[in-house]
């Protein structure tokens, strides 16, 4: 009896820890069941999708609303891609032919050179860069301080914040112009300069409030332990903030140059002088004295550069492990 005795508090222990190893087990492959219900639900069950004739069917309509989808979002860059290579009589009588002719890749030299293209396409990014950069600097400082310092007053700047979105953009260009046309305090006219074609793009309250409302997620532990070790604002905004923060500053970024870069009305008031104008304001000027293809082919090279911008910095910004930067010491 005294040497079987030590030995059932074991076989008891290993008995319960088998115990809970089969339920730890069972709860997850209950789990699993679980989330492959959930995944599976639908208009077909999974039961119907056993069936030949079902499972064809779906497939084939989930083919067909995809291709209608990139008919539809893809058609008219495909479109405005090939008329820009096609001869302007080609493009009048037979629109949707594809080459009846031939090819005329001379269209795109000649209106990059031609229509000087070139001076126009530096004043477009130039425009794109600061209005980048004031939106990222005011929405990154307005969304922290709204969700990180948290002042006491910081309900009410919210508040602030959101009702200037319910203010239609049209009603602001008066006063916009007018303070760009002499500048309070120091009364300097921002006319024909591209400080005042990008500077009032950063007052962004969609911005803040997207930013703001990113933050408010962040694992606070992460920024409590920052400053029990005695990181100040700054340091925590550059050192933990902005790193965890990439996804946010990606869909921001990306919002910014693509609306600096379409915008129309705004450069047409602050930019008279032609020299100054970006593609937006200067192609439909041109567009009445230049011949069809060259001015397809002008279209198609503005509209690429955007194009290529989302499709490259979108996949760096947007993909995962925005905490990364944070978490490593």
């Amino acid at each position: 009896m005294s040497l079987d005795a030590p030995s059932r508090p074991a076989e008891v222990a290993a008995g319960t820890a088998a115990a809970a190893e089969a339920a730890a087990t069972g709860s997850r492959r209950a789990a699993r069941r679980a989330r492959r219900t959930e995944s599976s639900r639908g208009f077909t069950s999974a039961h119907d999708l056993r069936r030949p004739r079902v499972l064809w069917t779906r497939r084939l309509v989930n083919a067909l609303v995809l291709v209608g989808l990139v008919v539809v979002a893809l058609g008219p860059l495909l479109w405005l891609a090939k008329a820009a290579i096609t001869p302007t009589q080609d493009t009048l009588r037979n629109p949707m032919a594809f080459f009846p002719n031939g090819t005329d890749w001379a269209n795109l030299k000649t209106a990059w050179v031609d229509l000087d293209l070139g001076l126009y396409f530096v004043n477009t990014v130039v425009i794109a860069l600061g209005s980048w950069l004031t939106q990222m600097v005011v929405a990154t400082t307005g969304g922290y301080v709204l969700a990180i310092v948290r002042p006491r007053y910081g309900r009410v700047l919210y508040g602030l914040v959101l009702a200037t979105l319910f203010v239609p953009t049209v009603v602001l260009l008066v006063p916009l112009y007018l303070t760009v046309l002499d500048v309070p305090f120091v009364h300097v006219s921002l006319l024909n300069t591209f400080w005042g074609a990008f500077l009032p793009a950063g007052a962004s309250a969609f911005n803040v409030v997207l930013v703001k409302r990113f933050l408010d997620n962040l694992p606070r532990e992460i920024i409590e332990a920052a400053r029990v070790d005695g990181a100040g604002p700054f340091r925590l905004f550059v050192s933990i903030v902005l790193p965890m923060s990439r996804p946010i500053l990606g869909v921001v970024s990306v919002f910014a140059v693509l609306a600096a870069w379409k915008d129309f009305l705004w450069p047409l008031l602050v930019l008279p002088d032609p020299l100054m104008q970006p593609l937006s304001v200067r192609l439909p000027t041109l567009a009445p004295k230049t011949e069809l293809d060259v001015f397809l082919a002008a279209l198609l090279l503005s509209t690429a550069v955007p194009i290529v911008f989302f499709l490259v910095f979108s996949r760096f910004f947007l993909r995962g492990g925005g905490l990364g930067g944070a978490v490593k010491g």
